[in-house]
């Protein structure tokens, strides 16, 4: 076969091949069947390989025809300039510029503060609220309004404080210790929590969670 054939023609071998040398024709003994599965193998591999070499020249851009044989040399990669760095390098903590020798600690830089405009507060706010014009400070609720103060969630929604104070005094120390998404059950679960400790009302150790 030409180192230059194609498809059709390596498929036309293969098949020349393949009815000549099929195992299913060898019906004369075990061994001529097992010695023409093993010529079958043969020829089947070598049909992939030679099939496997034509499909690559099309992909690379060949016109169909399997490579000629030795493979040309691949084309050497071009030299690349070299570039000398060692000019750029300083050790570790030096300056960029020219050093200059001086005695003391550095000179403080205040241009930073000086182009940053004045803050009238802290960035979390302002520290003495009272110190602020027309401020007024929330005024806890009283212990009757505490008392009525009614929960909306957990294991006693729709109870009032009053009535979990009475069944389960520890549930209000939760509250007052734990809650932070609604600031008025805080308030008015701290003042009843201050009429339970006023009165003495004892409350496990560890308080009951929600």
């Amino acid at each position: 076969m030409p180192r230059d054939a194609s498809q059709a023609t390596i498929k036309a071998a293969w098949r020349r091949l393949a009815r000549e040398h099929h195992p299913d024709l060898a019906t004369d003994s075990p061994a001529a069947a097992q010695a023409a599965t093993r010529r079958m193998a043969e020829i089947n591999r070598a049909y992939e390989q030679l099939r496997a070499e034509v499909q690559h020249a099309t992909a690379v851009g060949g016109n169909g025809r399997r490579p000629s044989w030795p493979p040309r040399e691949k084309p050497t990669r071009p030299v690349t300039g070299r570039v000398d760095t060692s000019a750029t390098f300083r050790p570790r903590n030096t300056t960029m510029g020219p050093r200059v020798a001086r005695s003391g600690p550095p000179p403080f830089r205040s241009d930073r503060l000086s182009r940053e405009p004045l803050r009238a507060s802290q960035p979390t706010g302002p520290l003495a609220r009272r110190r602020q014009r027309n401020f007024r400070p929330p005024v806890p609720p009283t212990l009757d309004e505490a008392l009525g103060h009614v929960v909306a969630f957990g294991k006693f929604h729709g109870h009032s404080l009053g009535e979990i104070a009475a069944f389960e005094p520890s549930y209000i120390d939760w509250l007052a210790r734990t809650i932070a998404r609604d600031p008025e059950l805080v308030a008015c679960a701290r003042v009843v929590q201050a009429d339970l400790d006023a009165r003495s009302v004892p409350r496990p150790t560890r308080a009951a969670s929600g």
